[in-house]
């Protein structure tokens, strides 16, 4: 570890060596279906545009603002999802927000956006305070120097957020088992194999189907019986049940300019891409982040007196006030982005940033690449959250795509964000972190960028501010779900 600006400790986290030249075919698939974060080869981190000839199409990787802001925003009609990319989300979110597209997507994008506004999103902050605040006094009990796995335990509080706020009721069913099958079906369709690669359709059997069918199948089970529940509720008790939650506004929420309400399917299919989506993203965030700070002190050291000055305030302006906090959490999603690539095809020739692009060309943005640029960041491979606090003016919008951007940018961003800064200040607050030898930490792609698991040992800090005391945690019971902790 040598030093930033002659004091900030500088520290290279674990990310694949770029290789010096293209990969051919039988490797490509090789490492494909192993991890596609390990294929990128030197160049793509050089150019700025390259193109690349696949078995069926010829692909432009884009990694020019400009040109990215051609496709994402400016010209986006030209450039829908791409056969790979809907058969990659065709496993039950192919009827949600993230998978439709059109006047289907502009409908559905209408009907959920009032749930993520900016007051929504703020009136969360104490459920979110509770979530963390009841995972830390579990820790405590399990006494010093045990040993989570702080990549589970994440997905296990991302889950518990999501009961509290977007299905306010509960989501029912066992909890751990749901981690798991929600772990095994973004590993079982994030997999890119060769029919993909040669475009075959989608009804050609893989590999993955007969598991993914049972996962989804227990998955529409879980849904289902939530939404019966709901809709009993909902006949007997009218408006009041559930409040603004998401699932209320699916069940009954008509869109604004038409009057229709979401389908079966469209419900059904939003739901789990807020659970499955909405949780797993966070969850590697926060993991990425406890680890990135387990290895850099001085960062942690930051991040600590900050979260014990404003965890001692009010919960109104929180995140707000949790600055280096967020930047950590932003520095996160520079290295390590949850979706690690996004396609496009191109529906009429284009020129972007002086490149012609012809008409069916699959456009690849991948914020991995971007976001180490060399052409964009300075030392990209070191962990400096300070990119996010004394130069963040200076950060291209269009090279820095942790939530995409343009029309279709997360609609749960801002949410994703708020969870994020909040957890991570309580547990660097409550806790130290330990990583154990045994670790080995690695960036895998399975539709999300994840860490593997992280075995470590934590330590309840004495001196600790006890947010499970203060008002925001205390102004109602913690109705989590009774999730034993990891040992």
């Amino acid at each position: 570890m040598t030093m930033l600006d002659g004091s900030i400790p500088r520290y290279r986290p674990p990310a694949p060596v770029p290789i010096d030249r293209r990969l051919g075919l039988l490797r490509l698939l090789v490492k494909l279906a192993r991890n596609p974060v390990e294929c990128w080869s030197a160049e793509f981190f050089r150019e700025p545009i390259v193109r690349v000839r696949l078995p069926f199409a010829e692909a432009v990787l884009v990694h020019e603002p400009l040109a990215i802001k051609r496709v994402l925003l400016e010209n986006s009609a030209n450039y829908i999802k791409d056969p790979l990319q809907r058969r990659v989300l065709a496993s039950g979110l192919a009827d949600g927000l993230i998978g439709v597209e059109g006047t289907r997507w502009e409908a559905q994008r209408r009907t959920l956006a009032p749930l993520f506004a900016k007051r929504s999103v703020n009136s969360f902050t104490r459920p979110m305070l509770r979530t963390a605040s009841r995972l830390a006094a579990k820790w405590r009990e399990l006494g010093a120097g045990a040993v989570v796995d702080v990549a589970a335990e994440m997905t296990l509080t991302t889950l518990n957020v999501l009961a509290l706020t977007i299905f306010s009721d509960g989501i029912g069913g066992d909890f751990e088992k749901l981690r798991l099958a929600m772990n095994s079906y973004f590993g079982a369709i994030g997999r890119i194999g060769l029919f993909d690669l040669l475009g075959a359709p989608a009804w050609i059997p893989r590999l993955s189907q007969s598991h993914l069918r049972r996962t989804m199948t227990y998955f529409e089970r879980l849904i289902d019986e939530v939404i019966e529940v709901r809709r009993r509720k909902l006949s007997m008790n009218g408006a009041e049940v559930g409040g603004g939650d998401l699932l209320s506004l699916l069940l009954r929420a008509p869109d604004p300019s038409t009057g229709q309400s979401m389908s079966s399917n469209e419900v059904k299919s939003n739901i789990l891409t807020f659970l499955s989506a909405g949780h797993e993203t966070t969850a590697n965030a926060l993991a990425w982040s406890i680890f990135l700070l387990s290895q850099s002190t001085w960062w942690r050291d930051r991040v600590r007196e900050e979260a014990a000055r404003e965890l001692a305030g009010p919960a109104d302006g929180l995140v707000d006030r949790l600055v280096v906090t967020r930047a950590v959490v932003e520095e996160a999603l520079r290295l390590y982005p949850p979706i690690a690539a996004l396609s496009r095809m191109a529906l009429d020739a284009d020129v972007l940033a002086g490149t012609g692009v012809k008409a069916g060309s699959l456009i690849v943005i991948a914020p991995y690449v971007l976001h180490r640029h060399l052409r964009l960041w300075h030392s990209p491979d070191i962990f400096d959250p300070s990119r996010f606090l004394i130069k963040k003016n200076e950060i291209n919008r269009f090279a820095y795509l942790p939530f995409g951007v343009g029309p279709r940018t997360c609609i749960g961003a801002s949410f994703a964000m708020q969870e994020a800064v909040i957890v991570l200040a309580v547990l660097l607050n409550s806790f130290e972190f330990e990583l154990l030898d045994e670790a080995r930490v690695w960036p895998v792609q399975r539709v999300t960028l994840r860490p593997g698991p992280l075995p470590t040992r934590i330590s309840y800090r004495p001196d600790a501010v006890r947010t499970d005391c203060c008002d925001a945690v205390r102004s109602r019971p913690c109705e989590l779900q009774d999730v034993e902790p990891s040992s």
